[in-house]
């Protein structure tokens, strides 16, 4: 099972990016927009293994949330996301009972790092790989290992393998990708079929090297985008 995590946060933008890259790194992310709503969905029972809590929320601040959910005598560890970045804040907050404590804006990397050691903290870190079939990526490092070997990448094609490894059996549409590994550069969508192409040829190479058919492929389903699928395999010659 996955790590589930609830992510409160009423700015529609960051809770799409946050909950985005934590479902890439091979979590089950749930949201709530609101400190009422937040309360509710953190009632005895509730079976999350971390909170990423705001504080300026509407209708109930994130504090009170805290606050009511450490009376209930609940445990789960809290990690307070805020742009209030003053140290009488990030104080009341950890007295308050919050695990640690990050300032916006903030680094994704330094969020996933932070989160991974409350999970393990906690002996709530259940996963850290994305499987496919015989490929498989870990979600801490990126490395990736095919039939158990390892699987040489670059930087992008790892991070485009990992969005394809995270919508198993569902397409993930070009500008998906070219969001998920461009984001930050002025590369055209056609970058992504560069890339893609890439990624199966390693796919293709690995298996050759390895004298087996192709066992995983990454296959175009037009207008809709690209999804990694396993190739039937070829029917064997009758015996003479």
């Amino acid at each position: 099972m996955t790590p589930r995590i609830l992510l409160v946060e009423d700015t529609p933008d960051i809770a799409l990016w946050l909950g985005t890259a934590l479902r890439l790194g091979g979590m089950q992310v749930e949201f709530a927009a609101d400190g009422h709503a937040a309360e509710h969905s953190l009632q005895l029972g509730h079976g999350f293994d971390a909170v990423l809590l705001d504080l300026q929320l509407p209708g109930q601040d994130g504090l009170s949330v805290l606050q009511a959910l450490r009376g209930r005598g609940d445990t789960v560890p809290v990690l307070i996301l805020t742009a209030r970045a003053s140290v009488p804040d990030r104080v009341l907050g950890l007295n308050m009972g919050a695990d640690d404590y990050l300032p916006k804006p903030f680094d994704l990397s330094e969020l996933e790092a932070r989160l991974q050691v409350l999970l393990r903290r906690h002996g709530r870190a259940k996963t850290t790989a994305l499987r496919w079939g015989p490929l498989e990526m870990r979600t801490d490092t990126n490395e990736v290992q095919l039939r158990g070997q390892p699987l040489a990448l670059t930087q992008r094609e790892a991070a485009a393998l990992r969005v394809l490894l995270a919508s198993p059996q569902r397409t993930v549409s070009k500008e998906q990708l070219h969001a998920e590994v461009f984001a930050d550069e002025s590369a055209g969508l056609d970058a992504v079929e560069v890339l893609i192409y890439r990624l199966r040829k390693k796919l293709e190479s690995s298996a050759l090297a390895s004298g087996v058919s192709v066992d995983v492929a990454i296959t175009t389903f037009r207008g809709m985008g690209y999804m990694l699928t396993q190739p039937a395999k070829p029917p064997e010659a009758a015996s003479p």
